[in-house]
This record gives C-alpha cells, sequence and structure tokens, in this order.
C-alpha cells in the first residue's frame, strides 16, 4: 500500500476496477428485473401485492440499511463489509435465481437488498481511503459515478438480452462471477481499514434509520406509481416522525451511527442538498423518456432500452471533462455550470412533440445526463473528502440514501404532475364515440390509452391514439419545466454554498490516519 500522504500506484488503481465491478453490479440489479416480471408472473403466478413486493423489497431495504451499514463498516472495517455483501449478494443471487414461489423471490430480494446496502457504502468509502491525492480520488470518483449511470442505463438491456435466450432466473446469475471475482481479490488488491475510534454500536439509532426510511421511501413510491392509497399516505409523514426521532437520537447517542456535526460543514451538506434535488430532477423525468420511446415512439422495451444507450455517450464524457477540470477550476463555477447544462436539456424537452425526431429525444436526455451526472461526480468528492476518513462509510452511506429519498421523490411528484395534466388534457379531447370503461382506461396511462386504441376499428382507434400521445407530451413539458427551474436552483445554490472553496482543494478533510492493516 502507497503511504497514506502519496499517490496512488498500480495496485490502487487496479483495486478501484475491483470496486467498480459490484458497484455495477448492484445498479444493474435495480434494472434487471424490468423485462423479467412477465415470465414470474407466468411462472410462479405471483399476487398483484407479490408482484409489486418483488420489485420495491430490494431498493426498500439497500435504501433503509445504507446508514446502518456505511457506520458498520466503520467500525469492523470496510475490506471485511464488503466482502461479506459480496458473499450474502453471491448467495442470495442464488436464490433469487431458483426460486420457486413468490414469497421466496421476496425473501431473496430482500437478502440481495440487505448485501447491497454492505457494499454500496464501502466502494465509495474505500475510494476515500486508497486515494489520499485530490486530484486522483477525483478521477476516481468520476469513474465510480460513470459506472452508477452505465448500470443504470446496462441493466434493462442486460435483462432483455438474457431473457432472449434463457429463463427468467438468468437475470439475477449476472452477479456471480463478479461477487467471487471481488472475493478472491480483494484480500491482494484492496487495504483493509476501520475507524481508531472505539465504541459501542448504536443498535436503537440503527432500528430508528430504518423504521424511518422504509415508510418514507414505501410511500413515495406508491403514490406514485399506483396514484392516491391511505396506507401510502400515512407512511410518508410516519416516515418524517421516525426520521425526527432517528435525529434526536443522533444528539444524544454518546456514539452515534451519523455525526451531525458533518452538516455544519458546507461542503457536506450543499453537497447532499444539490444531489438530491439533481437526482429528483433525473429520476424524476427518466420515466417520461421511457414511456416516450415506447408508447409515443412504438418501439420495443428492448429497442428502447437500447437506443436509450446514446445518451450515455454524453455522459461518459461529461464525467471525463469534470475529472479533467478538477484542481483547474473552482467547484462551484463547475457545479454551477453542470447544472445550467442540465438545465438546458430539460428546456429541450419542452420542444419535444409526438412526431419530433427521435435525434432531438436523444440529444435532450443526453444533454440531461452529461450536465446532471457530471455534477454529481463532483458532488461525491466533496462529501468523501469533507468527512474524517474514520466516518467516510457512514457520510457516503447518508449521500447515498440522499439520492434513493431524491429519487423516489421526483418519480413521485414529477409523475404525478405529468398524470394529473396528461388526464386534464384527454378528458376535454377525448374523440366521440367511446363507452365509459374505454374512456376510463385510456384516461388513466397513455399504457392503457394504446391499449385501448389498438381495439378501436379505423378512424377512432387513431384519433385516439394521437389524442393520448398529445396529452402525454403536455404532460412530458410541465415535467420538463419542474426539471428546468430544479436545475437552474440547484446552481444557484451551489454557487451559493461553494463559492468559498478553492479550485485545488474541494474540501477540507481532518487529519487521515494510517488504514488498519489487514
Amino acid at each position: 500500500m502507497t503511504a497514506t500522504t502519496g499517490r496512488a500506484g498500480r495496485r490502487e488503481w487496479i483495486g478501484l476496477a475491483v470496486l467498480l465491478l459490484p458497484t455495477l453490479v448492484l445498479t444493474m440489479d435495480m434494472g434487471v428485473l424490468f423485462f423479467a416480471v412477465p415470465y414470474i408472473s407466468t411462472t410462479l403466478a405471483p399476487s398483484g401485492t407479490e408482484q409489486l413486493w418483488i420489485m420495491d423489497m430490494y431498493s426498500f431495504l439497500l435504501a433503509g440499511l445504507l446508514i446502518t451499514m456505511g457506520a458498520l463498516g466503520d467500525r469492523i472495517g470496510r475490506r471485511r463489509l464488503l466482502m461479506a455483501g459480496a458473499a450474502g449478494f453471491a448467495g442470495a443471487s442464488l436464490l433469487a435465481a431458483y426460486a420457486d414461489g413468490a414469497g421466496q423471490l421476496i425473501a431473496a430480494r430482500a437478502l440481495l437488498g440487505v448485501a447491497g446496502a454492505t457494499v454500496m457504502p464501502s466502494t465509495l468509502a474505500l475510494i476515500r481511503t486508497m486515494f489520499h491525492d485530490p486530484g486522483q480520488r477525483q478521477i476516481a470518483l468520476g469513474a465510480w459515478g460513470g459506472i452508477l449511470t452505465a448500470g443504470a442505463t446496462l441493466g434493462p438491456v442486460a435483462g432483455g438480452l438474457l431473457l432472449d435466450h434463457f429463463w427468467w432466473g438468468s437475470v439475477f446469475l449476472l452477479a456471480l462471477p463478479v461477487m467471487a471475482l471481488v472475493l478472491f481479490t480483494a484480500p491482494v488488491l484492496l487495504p483493509e481499514y476501520r475507524s481508531p475510534r472505539r465504541g459501542s454500536f448504536d443498535l436503537p439509532g440503527a432500528v430508528l434509520s430504518l423504521a424511518a426510511v422504509l415508510p418514507l421511501v414505501y410511500g413515495v413510491k406508491t403514490l406514485a406509481v399506483d396514484g392516491w392509497d391511505p396506507l401510502a399516505a400515512l407512511a410518508v409523514p410516519a416516515g418524517l416522525l421516525l426520521g425526527a426521532a432517528f435525529h434526536r437520537r443522533q444528539r444524544t447517542a454518546a456514539d452515534p451511527l451519523l455525526d451531525l456535526g458533518l452538516f455544519r460543514i458546507r461542503a457536506f451538506s450543499g453537497a447532499i442538498g444539490v444531489n438530491t434535488m439533481a437526482m429528483f430532477a433525473m429520476m424524476g423525468f427518466t420515466l417520461f423518456t421511457s414511456q416516450y420511446l415506447q408508447l409515443v415512439k412504438g418501439m420495443s422495451p428492448l429497442t428502447a432500452s437500447l437506443w436509450s444507450l446514446v445518451p450515455s455517450v454524453g455522459v461518459g464524457a461529461a464525467v471525463g471533462v469534470s475529472s479533467a477540470l478538477a484542481g483547474k477550476v473552482r467547484p462551484a463555477v463547475m457545479m454551477a455550470g453542470g447544472f445550467l447544462i442540465g438545465a438546458a436539456g430539460f428546456a429541450t424537452m419542452t420542444r419535444v412533440g409526438p412526431d419530433s425526431p427521435l435525434a432531438l429525444v436523444l440529444t435532450a436526455a443526453g444533454v440531461l445526463a452529461a450536465g446532471t451526472v457530471g455534477t454529481m461526480t463532483l458532488t461525491a468528492e466533496m462529501v468523501v473528502s469533507a468527512a474524517p476518513v474514520e466516518r467516510a462509510g457512514a457520510a457516503s452511506a447518508t449521500s447515498e440514501t440522499a439520492v434513493e429519498l431524491g429519487s423516489s421523490l421526483g418519480i413521485a411528484l414529477l409523475g404525478a404532475a405529468g398524470a394529473a395534466v396528461y388526464r386534464s388534457r384527454l378528458d376535454r379531447a377525448l374523440p366521440a364515440g367511446l363507452d365509459g370503461e374505454a374512456a376510463r382506461t385510456a384516461q388513466d396511462t397513455l399504457g392503457g390509452a394504446v391499449t385501448v386504441a389498438a381495439q378501436l376499428p379505423g378512424r377512432l382507434g387513431t384519433d385516439l391514439l394521437a389524442t393520448a400521445r398529445t396529452a402525454f407530451t403536455d404532460g412530458l413539458h410541465v415535467a420538463a419545466v419542474a426539471g428546468l427551474v430544479l436545475m437552474v436552483g440547484a446552481a444557484l445554490l451551489a454557487h451559493r454554498l461553494m463559492r468559498h472553496l478553492p479550485a485545488a482543494a474541494p474540501a477540507a478533510a481532518a487529519p487521515e490516519p494510517a488504514p488498519t492493516s489487514a
């Protein structure tokens, strides 16, 4: 291992590649089930509720346990926790692949969420341990951020390709060779680190963290997907109340999971705040882009997912430029500029119509994602640099939890706004001749309108489809305007909070004790 004050060498860069592989698999696992659901429904015959839990259990437990697992890694060793998570993820993937009932698959997805929560903060915290030079760390974090985006994009594509040749369980087997490689190489390539601070693990805080995040994420996601639901509506304020209890516990505990003093560091709290806003806008709008390609342009899910790879070219370029400029341009300028580029992407989306060329949609999506992801690479650097090295795991987990909540809120609120516009427009412009049930189905979603239009004769079906697609793009425009406002707001906030930071030192970090020997 290179000295803690020196530059990273070949071993650290190869170790980074090892860290990026499980990160890629974890982000792919969030979308790999998209195409498998019809096959699972046919084979396992889950109820509607069971199908929702199959899809959501992973992300619920991942979000709920990130802070707990990040703090645990700081105490017991980040490499040790990473390896335990990799082994658990491989085992849970096997259980999911060969599940013979909906209950077993739900349980396996829950185990995947628990294992994933151990891996995600460990990867980011180990980057903090391995790369002490700010410039090198920025490059490493840029690669980490790029992998997050690549995994989210490649997940549905990989799932679709596997399902063309194998059974539905094959989508879970992608993780096995990657996790096996991690278990084999981590002891050789990755340093061990555990906090020199001693103290008892805050079990009540861990319980409150999970109890706060789970109902909040559940309520937001359910309201986003299914509309009004009394239980989901109650879950949101319940999660907020439990979050307040968690905050109180962290203020009074002798050894808290999360050092609330970190939020007094403007680089830390500002980075988390603008990152949450960015994920709110970007993930909330991703739902519209995927529906536009499939339901307005008429693409199959696999074709749409393949076309969605095109904007990733812009994302890769943005990450590279961001890493190259780090240390030369002040963070406030770079972040504000990135968000304004994202705002330009949203502005372009307001010009998209049902008959717009595909190039316009993909260009707008690429500009939007490039500006946002390039900026998020900088915020990751600020989070891990602002926190003392012994708290890097908990700090990274806090940032990732904020990302999960921002994503969920964006999908819920922007989705709800777009749906409201769609129903309002369609209600005033439904073609004459539809019966009541067909009209209600068409008004629920664009997917419903496409299904109804396919069953109608001649001109009536054509008129309904054209009207529904126009109504959908009107809702898309409203969501794009909301995203534009958020991006401009994030640019102003980032400039205000980060303007004191110099180009060469994104955040002031505490002195770094040497890693614990393996």
